[in-house]
């Protein structure tokens, strides 16, 4: 049975994280009932609304989500940062299984991450790729997101103050690795789209930014956007997984820098690339270029911070 608008019911896994939010929030300013799920319902990222309600579920407890997924029509499910192959393949499971009951119509999983074309030794890649292709083999109608590196990453206490008081950019890529630098905002636009399209069953795609830039390039923009100079700093890997380490723990850590070490043995130089047209065509959406994201932030909330 296909649902019209206003008969659908969307569950957002991680409402209240920084990537489940923002499509959260794009599904109810829309005018969607939209129903979060998370861990800790009470944290900030996609507060309760006459549209958006928060089910507090635990993604390892298979009640938990047969509950929450009552009379869901279509999900969006983003994994949180848990990078145990077990677990997450739990996680998977749970959701598949919660998913296939409730007679969910269309599913869109966000891998969080470029996917390799070759199996690779970081589990930062693997376990997405093994939740991918529970996902895929559920019996739900999935499509499948692979998103490349957020430009809201930037937007942190890690960068803001550094590109604001400094004019520094730093990041643990290299300075001509090119990047389809994404939004968080247009990743939600992305997975709006992802779940309205027919003809994306079953699909997965590769998606990015609206323009392909080097380090020095996104820099650049920064220069323009701050109106001030701004350098890019390529970081080393592994004192970024240190200090990242200190804020989410080891393990974690070393689940997200997997793709900045991956992509640092230069085998993986179209990883973070995939052409801005041929999203926007796809999807049938308008993807935000890095200066127009750049001068909508406010970057005055890092003056004179501390980094």
């Amino acid at each position: 049975m296909t649902h019209n608008r206003r008969e659908r019911r969307y569950l957002v896994t991680g409402a209240t994280g920084s990537q489940g939010g923002a499509v959260a929030r794009l599904l109810a300013g829309r005018g969607d009932d939209v129903r979060g799920v998370a861990r800790q319902p009470g944290r900030s990222g996609a507060p309760e609304t006459s549209l958006i309600t928060t089910a507090a579920a635990d993604l390892g407890n298979a009640d938990d989500l047969r509950k929450a997924f009552d009379g869901v029509t279509h999900a969006a499910v983003v994994m949180p940062l848990e990078y145990n192959h077990e677990t997450v393949t739990r996680y998977a499971t749970n959701i598949a299984q919660a998913a296939r009951e409730a007679g969910v119509e269309r599913l869109v999983y966000n891998t969080n991450t470029p996917l390799p074309d070759t199996i690779t030794g970081f589990a930062g890649f693997e376990t997405r790729r093994a939740a991918e292709e529970i996902l895929l083999d559920s019996g739900v109608t999935t499509v499948v997101i692979r998103p490349p590196v957020y430009l809201d990453n930037l937007f942190s206490p890690w960068n803001g103050p550094a590109l604001v008081n400094d004019g520094v950019l730093a990041y643990p890529l290299p300075a001509d690795q090119r990047v389809a630098w994404m939004s968080h905002q247009d990743l939600a636009v992305v997975v709006a789209a992802a779940l309205e399209a027919e003809h994306l069953g079953g699909r997965v795609l590769n998606v990015g930014g609206a323009e392909i830039l080097t380090g020095p390039e996104l820099a650049d923009r920064f220069s323009r956007g701050l109106e001030r100079e701004v350098s890019y700093l390529p970081l080393e890997v592994d004192r970024f997984e240190a200090g990242l380490g200190e804020v989410v723990g080891a393990t974690a850590a070393a689940g997200v820098a997997g793709i900045y070490h991956h992509v640092a043995t230069g085998t993986a130089a179209h990883l973070l690339a995939p052409e801005p047209a041929d999203v926007e065509r796809e999807l049938g959406v308008r993807l935000t270029p890095a200066l127009e994201w750049i001068t909508g932030q406010p970057w005055q909330t890092w003056a004179g911070t501390a980094n």
